[in-house]
């Protein structure tokens, strides 16, 4: 069933009713206030009676303390209803995508995710609220005030009527252009975000670099662009305040002049035209509300479509339950069958990858730096489908595990891995509920054991993406998230890059003796890394070119040969 941001609101329209309820009565008492004025002026002062006119002159008192009163528990209330519905709309956007493909995540972008789990849902956030404050009250006022005008003098209202149209006709005309132009908006803010977090991830390689004022003048260009199209949009939707209060001062000025004629004609009484003035005052200020709540719908729609855009985007590659009808546990633990392999942006991915890695055994990947290492990493944890082919874990085609269940299965150090700033501990367990036995002996066997008890146990700090760690500590820490599970299939994805000789030497022995029985697959940059493996699948533009022990490519592997020699100064057998 399709998500929308009325259905959010939907299950608050009891609690939004008594909220209208409250607003309404103290809208109605507001009309009274004017009424009141006029019937003291016309007909209880001329009695001189003083205590009638202290006795009206108290009800004027007790509906302005009523408008008071009543206006801030139904704006209470408003803000409350539009909270709730934000907040539970807001967790289930997050949950959306949180369950989003890679390759949605790549259609959307980061940057524009961000967005509208910020800025749109901020801007339905004021846009709820508003319509419940100013929504009813505004109307009320307005309708209200015309059919009390209607009872003290039809012919002025008739006058004061002849100019809504004017100004209600130009608050709909603009209001449709500004949904268009605030989508705009809204795309160009996405860009916007896109380039700051960019820079803000690569602040380390601008500065290297010297490009800050580079990157500066980028990012100038596209708070321009935004700037401008936010401009276009205001200096569009500003155009309805101008026209409205000029269209309603040229009734108030043809009010005063009519009504005067009137007076001076015995054909109405001052009281009256002074009550109308009143009235003429709440109409117009009710119409200016109404403009802006146009103009604060426009954005709201904007954000809203963009909102439901994410919410009714059909979960894929994620299952909830297995399909598959037994274990097979004689199969291979990890097995590409004939799989291709390609991204949408047309990137190239894998060709006809064919390869078994048995239980228990290492497999090595290298290749140069597109070659399609990582894809296949990702092709294994199905992040993406493989086109042809077939891809299995423990004889099981991925595509027929629950999502969960597969991806339970893996211990997993991706390239650009992230800490969270959150403990030590937390940052290991990642809430699977290990034992701090359990957690030591993760850091025991990824080498990070001392450095831990030197920042002060477990319960030590981490900055947002492990700011305040070396590079090596960070790896140390992501690799000891990954062996605490003890997985059945450890997959280390170029994660020792920032870990010295000695340090990758000793974490390779520390894997295979506590981890016997677990898979390994390490994709890698280095040699060293994955001359120990059983196999090593030397990688090319997404094909393997060679697959074999370590000595056996030495022999027959003309591009492994070359990475060797770079990296070792020649055929060492290590």
């Amino acid at each position: 069933m399709r998500r929308t941001v009325l259905g959010y609101i939907r299950p608050y329209t009891w609690r939004i009713a008594g909220g209208i309820t409250v607003k309404m009565s103290a809208a109605l008492a507001e009309l009274a206030i004017p009424w009141i004025l006029s019937y003291m002026i016309d007909t209880v002062i001329p009695t001189r009676n003083v205590q009638t006119v202290v006795l009206w002159g108290a009800g004027m008192i007790v509906c302005s303390l009523g408008v008071w009163g009543g206006n801030i528990l139904a704006n209470r209330m408003a803000n409350a209803v539009s909270r709730d519905v934000i907040r539970t709309l807001r967790h289930d956007l997050f949950a959306r995508i949180s369950y989003l493909s890679s390759r949605q995540v790549d259609q959307f972008t980061v940057s524009s995710l961000i967005s509208r789990m910020t800025s749109d849902t901020y801007t339905l956030h004021q846009t709820i609220g508003m319509a419940q404050r100013m929504g009813v009250r505004a109307p009320i006022l307005l309708l209200g005030g015309i059919a009390v005008t209607l009872t003290l003098d039809p012919a002025l209202t008739l006058v004061m009527l002849c100019t809504l149209p004017v100004g209600a006709a130009a608050a709909f005309v603009v209001s449709r252009r500004g949904v268009r132009l605030y989508r705009g908006v809204q795309r160009r803010a996405d860009h916007m975000f896109t380039v700051v977090r960019e820079n803000i991830t690569g602040a380390r390689v601008i500065k290297a670099l010297s490009k800050e004022a580079y990157e500066i003048n980028r990012f100038d260009g596209t708070n321009k662009d935004l700037t401008q199209a936010e401009f276009t949009a205001s200096k569009t939707m500003a155009v309805i305040d101008p026209i409205v209060t000029i269209t309603l001062n040229l009734g108030l000025v043809l009010v005063v002049v009519v009504g005067a004629f009137r007076v001076n004609a015995g054909l109405t009484e001052i009281g009256k035209i002074v009550a109308f003035l009143n009235y003429f005052t709440i109409i117009l200020q009710s119409l200016m509300a109404i403009t802006r709540i146009f103009t604060n719908v426009s954005r709201a729609v904007a954000s809203g479509s963009r909102v439901e855009e994410v919410l009714n985007t059909q979960e894929e590659l994620y299952e909830e339950t297995s399909r598959y009808k037994k274990p097979k546990p004689e199969a291979p633990a990890v097995e590409f069958d004939h799989v291709d392999f390609s991204y949408d942006s047309g990137g190239f991915g894998l060709h006809d990858l064919n390869f078994t890695v048995k239980k228990g055994e290492t497999l090595g990947i290298i290749g140069a730096t597109g070659s399609g290492k990582t894809t296949i990493v990702q092709a294994l944890l199905r992040f993406y489908d493989v086109q042809k082919g077939c891809v299995r874990v423990h004889g099981i085609d991925v595509r027929e595990y629950a999502s969960k269940e597969l991806r339970d299965l893996f211990g997993v150090v991706f390239q650009n891995d992230i800490l969270f700033q959150d403990t030590i501990a937390e940052n290991i367990d990642f809430g699977r509920g290990l034992s701090e036995e359990e957690l030591w002996q993760a850091c025991s066997w990824a080498q990070a054991e001392d450095f831990v008890r030197e920042a002060g146990g477990l319960s030590a700090p981490v900055a947002i993406q492990g700011a305040n760690l070396s590079g090596g500590q960070r790896q140390r820490l992501l690799l000891a998230r990954a062996l605490a599970g003890k997985p059945d299939i450890l997959l280390l994805d170029d994660s020792s890059s920032a870990l010295d000789y000695r340090t990758d030497a000793a974490l390779r022995r520390a894997i295979r003796e506590h981890l016997p029985h677990t898979t390994k697959i390490i994709v890698a940059q280095r040699i060293s890394s994955v001359m120990h493996a059983e196999q090593i699948a030397v990688l090319e533009n997404g094909k393997i070119v060679a697959l074999g022990r370590h000595e056996d490519l030495l022999q027959n592997c003309p591009l492994y040969q070359a990475i060797s020699r770079s990296q070792l100064g020649g055929g060492a057998n290590g």
